[in-house]
């Protein structure tokens, strides 16, 4: 991670769905730390306790946790955070997103990937779309290198998030 902060990307969000809270607070302290000191955003996912915990104002959630979420909750997203990044799959989760306060959406699955071994991409033509629809910045997941990052950003995507690219730093 520190390798990849290093070299300045936009954000990164630390996704680590197997840790138990209190590891995954401890490596967030760690990365927001990096993060901070480089000038880079830094997204907890998922983690809201631990993101108010940290004093983390940047936040990723998928569609079915803010769904699930009662209009309290929401109110308290949009209290205590700058930022809330969404996944999104259609642009029916985009609508849901900006309805609930998104400030970005990440749009996948763009290409195919080894992380989703099986799922065909949604394509160029997809972000294209999405982009038209949408009032907030759309970075596009899923397959995403360096070479793609300029299809997906002529398409209208703001940028694009990378995993299997950074780990071969």
């Amino acid at each position: 991670m520190q390798k990849v902060i290093h070299l300045h990307p936009h954000a990164v969000i630390l996704r680590e769905k197997d840790l138990p809270d209190d590891a995954y607070e401890a490596l967030a302290e760690k990365i927001l730390h990096l993060c901070g000191a480089e000038g880079v955003h830094c997204f907890v996912h998922s983690r809201i306790s631990v993101a108010r915990s940290l004093g983390c104002r940047r936040i990723h959630l998928s569609i079915p946790v803010l769904e699930a979420m009662s209009e309290e909750e929401r109110v308290g997203l949009k209290r205590d955070f700058l930022e809330l990044s969404v996944s999104c799959h259609s642009l029916e989760d985009v609508n849901i997103a900006e309805k609930n306060g998104a400030t970005q959406i990440i749009l996948g699955t763009i290409f195919e990937t080894e992380c989703k071994k099986g799922l065909k991409g949604k394509g160029t033509g997809f972000v294209k779309e999405v982009c038209k629809a949408c009032q907030v910045p759309v970075y596009a997941i899923g397959g995403i290198s360096m070479e793609r990052l300029t299809q997906v950003m002529k398409a209208g995507a703001a940028g694009g998030c990378m995993m299997s690219g950074f780990m071969k730093l």
